[in-house]
């Protein structure tokens, strides 16, 4: 089988093209950066080729080698950047999954897995199900639901076999703690390495959901070989449940003493919680990673590098 991933440099996209590889397939990546350090372990794999290219370019190239999959993970996926940057995230959001869909259509690939997020949902009471009206907080989000609805309508008027998985909070090794708007996880745990506070924005109670990504990633699998048609479905993929960021700073912090610092509040939901019957019914998933054996592996990760 031949898999386009895009974004597959990234934290997620990485660690999916690790199990493609694993599963013996041939793997073309699509990514705006040069940096290749998560995929460095499969320099001498001649089932892998990388190519610096953005999803608005012509990819046609790639399409006429075969392609039987694509999972689009390609994103800016930064919530507070999106509402500085409307248009500029946008255009790679929604017009770059617009983009990748039409080239799908055009060359009868088998399945298109989009990688969504739970920013579609906005504030919304836990848990949050795929029946709920979404209404996004950020341009991010809305750019998400965009793509989502994409993908629907490709499998309504052309037969193009479309998935779109809502992400919760994803975490793992190779997440980048040092981007400014980088992740929690990844950021707190860089911090108490370094015997420094983190940061909660807010007072802490907020909650979300987080989850490994290695299950997400066999979300992404089990979607993409799922032999019956998914037509433009979406699924939530998180853990199920919901941990207060004031309890998750305690937890990465351990029996340091450190004290995390509380700023003021940023433009984000309450809380977020992942119904989950859907996936399980619909794909045979489940998470397998509690929180607890996750930030274990993901420590290990931050400590080590």
């Amino acid at each position: 089988m031949k898999a386009l991933v895009t974004g597959g440099l990234g934290f997620i996209g990485s660690h999916l093209v690790d199990r493609l590889l694993a599963e013996n397939w041939e793997v073309f990546v699509v990514d705006t950066s040069s940096n290749t350090k998560n995929l460095n372990q499969h320099k001498a794999n001649k089932k892998l080729t990388i190519h610096k290219k953005d999803i608005n370019d012509d990819l046609s190239k790639f399409f006429d080698d075969g392609v039987d999959f694509v999972f689009h993970l390609a994103a800016i996926p930064l919530v507070q950047y999106s509402i500085r940057e409307p248009l500029k995230t946008h255009q790679v959001n929604a017009t770059g999954t617009l983009n990748l869909l039409e080239l799908s259509r055009k060359y009868n690939v088998k399945k298109f897995v989009l990688s969504s997020s739970c920013a579609v949902y906005g504030d919304a009471p836990t848990p949050q199900k795929e029946t709920m009206e979404p209404k996004p907080l950020s341009p991010y989000g809305m750019q998400k639901l965009v793509s989502e609805q994409y993908c629907k309508l490709f499998s309504q008027i052309y037969g193009l076999d479309t998935i779109s998985l809502r992400y919760f909070n994803v975490y793992g090794p190779r997440q980048d703690a040092s981007k400014e708007y980088a992740c929690v996880i990844p950021k707190f745990i860089t911090l108490v390495n370094q015997n420094k506070s983190p940061t909660i924005f807010g007072d802490g109670t907020h909650t979300r959901d987080y989850v490994f990504v290695k299950d997400v990633v066999e979300a992404n699998w089990l979607a993409a070989t799922k032999k019956e048609k998914l037509n433009g479905e979406v699924v939530n993929i998180g853990s199920g449940k919901n941990t207060p960021v004031n309890e998750l700073a305690k937890t990465i912090i351990g029996d340091k003493k450190i004290k995390p610092i509380h700023s003021d509040p940023i433009i984000e939901p309450k809380d977020a919680r992942a119904y989950i019957t859907k996936a399980k019914k619909l794909l045979g998933w489940e998470p397998k990673y509690s929180l607890e054996q996750g930030l274990k592996e993901t420590v290990e990760f931050f400590t080590q590098t």
